[in-house]
């Protein structure tokens, strides 16, 4: 059983949901063009990573009908799109959320990012639970960014059963060795794919490194072109059931990991 998937980047406008939801539907249709099921977009694609347009007034409802341009290019299409927008979940709460939209066209934010980051610390409302969408019988994990850098986050997804982890993400320029060696120890601490979506460009005041790429259970870039640099543009890419299988056989390294390693000692030796 295989599914094809995308990643792409791109540069967001900050504030400028309209001109955000654009190029997201021109990802969509160019995915679509490549057969790809499902497109994976970076982190707050949507209202851009900039503090300073995080408002509760300017963070997004899902009625929004800014958005309706990209339900509906998801309908035309028959895509699942994954994406990230600041969104307003009650009076004085506002949450950095995966943003899915369904083939149907009906979206929904099931996720909200657990590890919060710089910037977001004191702003965004953490979440308290995980998600997995369901697309083709494929189950997808979903996480945001710095929620990859803990292996204890995706080690949970794949123990419930996902086979493949999306990370929308913005990463700064100068941590691209970090960004490369995280999400593809997350594929092969657990058997699975990792699609990682990078924001690129100038967005507010900072710049962001992009590198967007699809990881294969033994954490290499698969799928063409392979890892993106700073570049607007799209990666596309085979998740195959067997090469799970085969690779999980091979390295049982997520069915070995233990519930707990006991107790510690301590010997002080001089």
């Amino acid at each position: 059983m295989t599914l094809r998937v995308a990643t792409a980047q791109d540069v967001c406008v900050p504030g400028d949901v309209a001109a955000n939801v654009v190029s997201a539907a021109r990802h969509l249709g160019r995915a679509a063009e490549r057969g790809a099921r499902v497109l994976v977009l970076p982190e707050l694609f949507l209202t851009g990573y900039d503090p300073h347009v995080w408002t509760h007034d300017e963070a997004l409802s899902l009625d929004d009908g800014r958005l309706d341009p990209l339900r509906e290019a998801a309908r035309t299409h028959d895509v699942v799109v994954v994406t990230s927008a600041a969104v307003r979940r009650a009076l004085d709460e506002t949450t950095l959320s995966s943003i899915v939209v369904a083939p149907d066209g009906e979206l929904t934010a099931p996720y909200d990012k657990q590890h919060l980051a710089g910037p977001e610390v004191g702003f965004f409302t953490p979440g308290d639970h995980g998600a997995t969408i369901v697309v083709d019988g494929w189950e997808l994990a979903l996480g945001i960014c710095y929620d990859g850098c803990f292996p204890e986050h995706a080690a949970a997804a794949a123990a419930a059963g996902a086979t493949a982890y999306l990370c929308p993400a913005a990463y700064y320029v100068g941590s691209e060795h970090r960004r490369d060696v995280y999400y593809a120890a997350r594929a092969l601490d657990n058997g699975i794919y990792v699609v990682f979506s990078g924001l690129t460009g100038c967005c507010g005041e900072e710049e962001f490194n992009g590198g967007s790429a699809v990881y294969d259970p033994e954490g290499r870039p698969v799928g063409d072109p392979g890892r993106l640099g700073t570049d607007p543009g799209l990666v596309v890419a085979d998740l195959d059931a067997v090469e799970i299988d085969r690779v999980r056989a091979l390295n049982p390294v997520g069915a070995d990991r233990r519930d707990s390693l006991g107790a510690r000692q301590r010997l002080v030796l001089s």
